[in-house]
């Protein structure tokens, strides 16, 4: 099995035979004019780097550049991405005199979610305000800059482990103070292993709790389906994936037909979640809120409930004379 990632000029080769690989590259160097770079170290602005545990994947040298692009290269740190607390009135209704600059900011902080699942919602919440964007606006953008100043050395830490997937699915429903639409967020782990997350607004508003965290539950089922296959080519095996959910009733109608005459509301494509959960192709538990690893892709939350669900994603800085 050997595996080819292209993007554009840049390849990534991997796959279980040393020496097939070996013979493929110099295959391909008697078809193409190629430079060979030997083991991965740096790939498409990520940083990889390899120890004896695993592997630390960190855009550390472009977070600099960006802080540097917004002239927040020396700026204090801050504890979270995002404050609790909503902007004054008025600066809220002030337009910011440099939207260009928002725009290729808040593009750049697009890229850097890569590796940083931790700043993802605030990402998000930043896109939905680049048509118009206002003095608020950029001071939660300010605020988030000052937060990856004083985690810049931060990343993914990827460790052997078993090859089981199972996710976290959540929705903060009518967070969004202006058309009231929820917010999904979701995480895929691979083992013990952060591979997939999302942070996005509805398209629609939800009329209830239930129905938000059922969206969001589709989501995830789609991005768990869509692993699924991937391992499949692979020829990796994998048991069922777990789904966490902690609302009961987004549970019961993942599985209970009963409930269809309560919930004609909500578009038909949503019943996905439950032909899959139907064919036993996914099983949907229940995960108590305190331990909902997707509340981070939700909401704006307290330092030290943002710290606790951050180091449970294992967004970790690269330690010491280790990476």
């Amino acid at each position: 099995m050997t595996v080819l990632l292209v993007y554009v000029d840049d390849i990534l080769i991997t796959g279980n035979n040393s020496a097939h690989i070996a013979s493929l590259i110099a295959h391909m160097h008697s078809a193409f004019s190629m430079k060979e770079l030997g083991l991965i170290n740096y790939f498409l602005g990520v940083s990889v780097t390899s120890s004896s545990s695993g592997y630390f994947l960190s855009q550390s040298k472009y977070t600099a550049e960006i802080l540097t692009k917004a002239g927040m290269a020396d700026c204090k740190s801050a504890p979270s991405p995002m404050s609790v607390k909503s902007s004054s009135l008025s600066s809220a209704t002030m337009a910011y005199s440099n939207p260009s600059l928002y725009r290729s900011i808040v593009g750049a902080l697009q890229y850097l979610t890569i590796t940083r699942p931790d700043i993802s919602f605030a990402v998000n919440h930043a896109c939905q305000t680049m048509h118009a964007p206002t003095e608020a606006d950029f001071a939660s953008v300010k605020h988030l800059l000052r937060y990856l100043k004083g985690t810049l050395h931060q990343g993914l830490s990827f460790t052997p482990g078993p090859l089981e997937l199972h996710a976290f699915s959540d929705s903060d429903w009518a967070g969004s103070v202006h058309d009231r639409r929820s917010t999904t967020g979701y995480c895929v782990f691979l083992g013990p292993n952060l591979i997939s997350w999302s942070a996005k607004k509805q398209p629609t508003v939800s009329r209830s709790s239930t129905e938000a965290e059922y969206r969001a539950l589709a989501q995830a089922a789609a991005e768990l389906s869509w692993l699924q296959m991937v391992l499949t080519d692979l020829h990796i095996a994998h048991p069922c994936p777990l789904l966490w959910c902690d609302n009961l009733s987004a549970i019961s109608l993942s599985s209970n037909p009963v409930f269809h005459s309560r919930s004609k509301h909500i578009a038909v494509d949503y019943h996905y979640i439950r032909e899959r959960v139907a064919s036993k192709q996914i099983f949907v538990k229940h995960v108590a809120s305190s331990d909902q690893l997707a509340d981070l892709f939700t909401k704006a939350l307290p330092v030290s409930r943002f710290h606790f669900l951050r180091d449970k994603l294992m967004v970790l800085s690269s330690p010491s004379g280790v990476f």
